[in-house]
């Protein structure tokens, strides 16, 4: 899942993010917000009116949308988790990670060929009371087969320009027939019979694959294949991305963008009798951090969620000092203050109870190159590919990851490649490109521009770079550090710095001639990041580089089939070779996420997959009271 980036990488308990994805999300500076804390009335603000409420404040990322096919973004999908749900979810605890159900009754009975999924329906599930439901008075219905199915096709229809049908893409019988049935001019045929997708009951789905698909499970846990009522896309039309309409634990209260997002439980799980529970087993240790002291309660346990976008550093820290928030980021800024040489917490933050959680993601952050740009992508003449090619890597020669990593307090680690550590198919190896000035400039002169010049022109080689973080000042440090890498082999980097909706716009278009992103996992599996590089999935899907090469498709589509073993990670390296040797990506950094919590969040336990997670969270809003009361003035 894609996910801003810069020197500032938060976790904190709405989003693991960009961390991760979401992944590490940035947050962006809100007037409003800085009003509030310098008038002193914050907390006030804050606090007014929930007395009586189980509320969690928060901060968040600009989010894109609230519909599950239009986000690919790591707010996005934490927003949409919160209102949708799908058949499948992660155990909230076990680790390594385990698909559980969801909205299934269970796991689902497969065919002996890998290729015949069924899955039985809950019975008993309703969506949301919403105007949209015409026929019952704008009472919310049950949750039936085919809503999956309407989803899906709301996936695959070309008009709606989902970033997730990489996912679905030559997967599921029929479903590509359908979707070239919707580039016409006509209306689209959503009763059109898929042969891959069938509900021979209401309450049954039959999943059939057009070849074996390993990753399925994992799949249908993401938020492109949660249920989305028919009736509400259809009431809402173009708005139906400001109106979401789900099945999940909360509805959305009130979205004042660019500002604030409130949350409130769903009460048509109380109205229909619906009750969730907190896992009763875990990983070893968690009973002794009393993660399993909630075993087996309903679920959710708050009432409300709040979140506001504070994007500048020192405001959302002093925030969470005055505990206005649950949780907070660690930016560069504040790093010293905060830990020790050690990355330890210091002395004074311990003794207000606040609390350090620090740990390595599934996690890639990079700078891509649009591979369908004259001056950094391919060509079909083979002499202009050669040099372009040649001046990526003296690109990726030329930065300077000693001083990378000391400007990011040492959160990140140097990546070897297109799989991060944790993933199967990741093999630990040296930095493909390690800096290296001398052979950065030789580099250069072979790709035709000595001392970074066109000899043409005479002029510097001038490169435009994307930026998704347009107010955070830290992404700004790192990019101004970034432009002197290259400055010292002769290359101008120019800044282009963008809102993250409009950036993501730019990628999905391709758009952009360079661009900085990071890449968080949607599944444990390599296959989740070798097909950022598949022929395929360019833009609007996930390979926002427009990355092609045969050779690594062909090997691509014999690996995503296979069943984990030591043949398949083999396959994965050979693909990771040829990404390394065409350097589609400048590989940046993979970062080890650090954020800090006030003790009255309880149950938070940090998860690679976090999308829906925050239901099992707690508040000990009477510790919280008496702590705003002693340190909040």
């Amino acid at each position: 899942m894609d996910k801003a980036h810069g020197p500032v990488y938060r976790l904190d308990v709405m989003r693991h993010t960009f961390f991760g994805y979401s992944r590490l999300v940035l947050a962006f500076a809100g007037f409003a917000m800085l009003v509030l804390l310098l008038t002193g009335c914050g907390r006030e603000v804050l606090d007014a009116g929930y007395e009586d409420e189980m509320v969690m404040f928060s901060e968040t990322s600009r989010i894109r949308s609230l519909d599950p096919i239009k986000a690919g973004d790591v707010p996005s999908a934490h927003a949409i988790a919160r209102i949708y749900e799908g058949l499948l979810e992660y155990h909230y605890l076990d680790r390594p990670y385990r698909v559980v159900p969801l909205l299934a009754e269970d796991l689902p009975e497969i065919s002996e060929d890998g290729l015949t999924y069924t899955f039985r329906i809950r019975r008993g599930i309703y969506f949301q009371d919403d105007p949209c439901f015409v026929e019952t008075g704008g009472k919310g219905r049950e949750l039936v087969a085919e809503d999956f199915i309407y989803s899906i096709k709301r996936v695959a229809d070309v008009r709606n320009a989902s970033t997730g049908y990489w996912v679905f893409r030559d997967r599921i019988v029929g479903l590509d027939d359908f979707r070239e049935t919707t580039m016409g001019e006509g209306e689209v045929d959503y009763d059109m019979d898929v042969e891959g997708l069938q509900a021979p009951d209401p309450h049954t789905l039959v999943i059939t694959l057009t070849e074996p698909y390993p990753q399925l499970l994992h799949i249908l846990t993401m938020h492109y294949a949660h249920a989305v009522p028919r009736e509400a896309v259809e009431y809402y039309g173009k708005d139906f991305i400001n109106n979401p309409v789900g099945t999940g634990p909360y509805i959305l209260e009130s979205w004042q963008r660019n500002y604030r997002i409130e949350f409130v439980r769903n009460p048509k799980w109380e109205e229909t009798g619906r009750i969730e529970r907190y896992p009763t087993t875990g990983a070893p240790g968690d009973e002794e951090e009393g993660l399993l002291a909630d075993a087996g309660k309903p679920i959710p346990f708050i009432d409300r969620v709040i979140q506001y976008k504070v994007g500048d550093p020192s405001t959302q820290w002093l925030m969470f000092l005055r505990g206005q928030f649950e949780s907070s980021g660690i930016s560069r800024d504040n790093w010293d203050a905060v830990l020790t040489e050690a990355h330890e917490l210091n002395e004074d933050l311990i003794a207000l109870g606040i609390q350090l959680r620090s740990s390595p993601a599934m996690f890639l952050t990079y700078i891509g190159f649009n591979m369908d740009d004259p001056v950094v992508g391919l060509s079909s003449d083979p002499d202009r590919d050669r040099r372009n090619r040649k001046l990526r890597q003296a690109l990726a020669h030329a930065f300077d990851y000693e001083e990378w990593i000391e400007f990011q307090n040492q959160r990140i680690r140097k990546p070897t490649g297109p799989i991060p550590p944790g993933v199967a198919g990741y093999v630990e190896r040296d930095v493909p490109y390690p800096f290296d000035l001398e052979r950065a400039r030789e580099l250069l002169e072979e790709a035709g521009y000595p001392g970074g010049r066109d000899p043409e022109t005479g002029r510097r080689l001038q490169l435009t770079l994307e930026i998704g973080a347009a107010d955070a000042p830290d992404v700004r440090q790192g990019v101004e550090l970034l432009a002197q890498f290259m400055d010292r082999i002769g290359i101008a980097i120019n800044p282009s710095y963008n809102h993250w909706p409009a950036f993501l716009e730019k990628l999905s278009r391709g758009q952009a001639q360079m661009f900085q992103l990071g890449w968080v996992a949607d599944y444990p599996d390599a296959e989740n990041f070798l097909q950022l590089f598949y022929g395929p999935n360019r833009s609007p899907g996930p390979n926002h580089a427009q990355y092609a090469n045969s050779d690594y498709d062909r090997l691509y589509e014999e690996f995503r089939t296979m069943l984990d073993s030591p043949e398949r990670t083999e396959l994965a390296q050979r693909m990771a070779d040829i990404v390394i040797e065409d350097s589609p990506w400048l590989f940046t950094g993979i970062p080890v996420l650090y954020g800090v919590f006030h003790s009255w969040l309880e149950n938070f336990k940090r998860h690679d997959f976090p999308y829906g997670m925050s239901k099992y969270y707690k508040i000990d809003v009477d510790h919280r009271r008496e702590w705003q009361a002693m340190y909040g003035q």
